[in-house]
């Protein structure tokens, strides 16, 4: 059977063999011509016809917003050609992009989609699975020393219903609007943190929440929103207090090392940003969550 071909000039979808469907994205090029079956003649032909059209149809009434092909900026608001959203999570993701305050203003709907859809949870799903079996297979010295830090925002608390309502950029984050939020006390669990706190306690591994919330002001809503999330029980809740000067790298250095000196070991660490395991003390062995909402240096 003779192929035609055409060049695709937009996304389109394709019904492959076994009820497969397809997307073809632009500049590649289509076969127009019916797959081959056996002796099934004009009716899959007719068939095989109408499921294209209908295909091609569907296709026009369907948003590509949630991958932004060719942003115009960078995280430093600069023209980067040719720079996909993927790939700039990609280099937030591997701390190649650092520094940065805002998303690039193309890929709002893109980080948008991505936090609230299903590939988050996901990946932050890897990463606890990774986690859990490394836990599994520690030898703990029995003692109640052993602990595991965790971050609290966008580690064990989720702020997406925050962000949900009020956007994912690219302007900077609105620090009122935020503390608003926060002093709400309303904040889920991160689901996937919850499971490793979860497990971590069934292990006999405590835990130990570090954050940069301030101490004297919010101690007792992330208390209260902690427990009320799920997490009802830990070893120590570390706030930033007013003598906790510079960047989130050096304070939480400088909690880790109270902590060792305390007679702790630090057998985990998780968090979302690259300041939570970061510099010293950081532990056995460290974990980092998705996170292309914002940058902590």
């Amino acid at each position: 059977m003779d192929h035609q071909y055409q060049l695709v000039s937009k996304p389109i979808l394709v019904w492959g063999l076994f009820g497969r469907v397809h997307i073809l994205q632009p500049g590649l090029f289509c076969c127009l011509s019916p797959p081959k079956h056996y002796n099934m003649g004009g009716v899959v032909l007719v068939l095989w016809l109408f499921l294209f059209a209908s295909s091609v149809h569907l296709s026009q009434g369907i948003s590509h917003e949630i991958h932004l092909p060719r942003p115009r900026h960078g995280s430093g608001g600069h023209h980067v050609p040719g720079l996909s959203c993927l790939s700039w999570r990609l280099g937030v993701e591997t701390h190649n992009i650092i520094g940065w305050s805002t998303l690039p203003q193309a890929c709002e709907s893109y980080v948008g989609h991505y936090m609230l859809g299903r590939q988050y949870r996901k990946d932050s799903g890897v990463v606890v699975f990774e986690a859990i079996a490394y836990a599994q297979g520690l030898k703990l010295a029995g003692d109640g020393k052993d602990i595991w830090v965790f971050d609290v925002d966008e580690t064990s608390l989720s702020n997406l219903p925050y962000f949900a309502k009020n956007g994912f950029g690219p302007e900077a984050l609105n620090l009122t609007q935020a503390n608003s939020w926060v002093y709400e006390g309303k904040a889920p669990a991160q689901p996937e943190s919850l499971k490793l706190y979860k497990k971590l306690l069934s292990l006999g591994i405590k835990v130990v929440f570090l954050t940069g919330r301030s101490s004297a002001a919010l101690r007792n809503v992330t208390s209260e929103n902690l427990h009320n999330a799920g997490f009802h029980t830990w070893e120590k809740l570390i706030l930033r207090g007013s003598s906790d000067t510079g960047t989130a790298v050096v304070y939480k250095s400088n909690a880790r090392k109270k902590l060792e000196k305390s007679g702790y070991r630090i057998v985990g660490n998780i968090g979302d940003q690259w300041s939570d395991i970061l510099g010293t003390n950081v532990g056995n062995r460290t974990f980092k969550l998705p996170n292309p909402i914002y940058y902590v240096s």
